[in-house]
């Protein structure tokens, strides 16, 4: 008589091979959810930057702007209080994570003009010890800030009609690949598409640089290679 009981069950191969395909789709899933993290973390803080943004032009409007930092054709760094740079502007006594800065430029060159560019870069202080560089004097560490702001670099066109950039001496490192930069004579934002891999002076643009021989940019710290800028906002303001 037939035994009905009999069950030959799964053979180790099979097993193994269920394990493996599994293995292999939690793999995809994990990596889905790093790419997930990451892009969360990028809109929360470009979110972020838009709210500090929009809170520097409402306090440049408050405070007016410094009369010295109007110079036609150029853009200088803007100054106030500098307790003002920090976002949240609420008291805490932890340390603020996110600053902006400002360049500001007269739009006509009538001395009487109202109207104003203003560029405000908001940016993520990485740690809490970092020491970010002074733009009067970049190299300096026992000049360093305490904040992220924007230095500016000497640079020069390939070509009449290029956007391929060489940067002045020494200050290779200070822009790199997702980089942005603004034209210190038009005030114009670039971003940069990738450091030259033959001619590490040299950066690629997305756009044609028009004119101007140098460029705005928050570089990194003296401690740490990493970007601290998020986003960058142009704004006329009339005052």
């Amino acid at each position: 008589m037939k035994d009905r009981s009999h069950n030959p069950g799964f053979s180790l191969t099979e097993v193994l091979l269920a394990v493996g395909t599994l293995a292999i789709g939690m793999l995809f899933i994990a990596g889905t959810f790093l790419a997930g993290v990451y892009f969360t973390t990028v809109s929360t803080e470009r979110t972020i930057a838009a709210i500090a943004a929009d809170e520097a032009f409402a306090k440049i409007r408050i405070y007016g702007v410094n009369p010295t930092g109007l110079a036609i054709d150029r853009l200088s760094p803007f100054l106030i209080n500098p307790a003002e740079f920090a976002y949240p502007s609420t008291d805490t006594v932890t340390d603020k994570q996110y600053y902006w800065s400002a360049l500001c430029r007269r739009l006509d060159v009538d001395p009487n003009s109202r109207l104003v560019q203003v560029t405000v870069f908001v940016s993520r202080k990485i740690a809490a010890h970092t020491r970010y560089r002074n733009p009067t004097d970049p190299f300096n560490s026992g000049s360093a800030l305490t904040y992220p702001v924007p230095v500016e670099v000497g640079v020069s066109r390939s070509g009449p009609a290029s956007n391929v950039l060489t940067v002045e001496p020494g200050k290779e490192m200070f822009i790199n690949d997702g980089y942005t930069i603004v034209n210190n004579q038009s005030g114009q934002i670039y971003r940069v598409v990738e450091r030259d891999a033959a001619q590490p002076n040299r950066i690629i643009l997305d756009r044609v640089w028009v004119s101007g021989a140098s460029a705005w940019v928050v570089p990194p710290p003296f401690d740490s290679g990493r970007y601290p800028c998020i986003a960058v906002y142009p704004k006329v303001i009339k005052f």
